[in-house]
């Protein structure tokens, strides 16, 4: 009878720790005792923070927004009053692209949306 040789499902398992730990530092890289936890608690953040990006990420819109609106003589929750009130639907990321990109077009909407606040 032949020899069975065994190992292959927890090489294969290390195998992929391994590839998801590329890069880390120390043992955390090659070791599979301290690969898979650090790789597990990567996941986690991961996780954790491709939710918390979308909160950034209209974060930094609505400073870009605000800061780009003030010259106007408005504040950036008047100036969403504004936009409601004269039925421009324009999101917040679009919004910010054209205050930092083609400030003549955003101005265009300050000044639609000031008029729909006086009026």
């Amino acid at each position: 009878m032949s020899r069975v040789k065994r190992g292959v499902t927890a090489h294969a398992k290390h195998k992929k720790v391994y590839k998801a730990a590329k890069g880390f530092y120390g043992r955390r890289k090659n070791t599979i005792r301290a690969a898979k936890p650090a790789v597990e608690k990567a996941m986690q953040y991961a996780f954790r923070d491709r939710k918390r990006k979308k909160r950034t990420f209209r974060a930094l819109w609505i400073q870009r927004i605000n800061a780009a609106v003030r010259p106007f003589g408005l504040t950036y929750s008047r100036f969403i009053d504004g936009m409601a009130k004269s039925g421009i639907t324009v999101d917040r990321k679009v919004l910010s692209d054209l205050a930092v990109h083609e400030p003549a077009a955003f101005q265009a909407i300050a000044e639609k949306a000031k008029a729909a606040l006086a009026a």
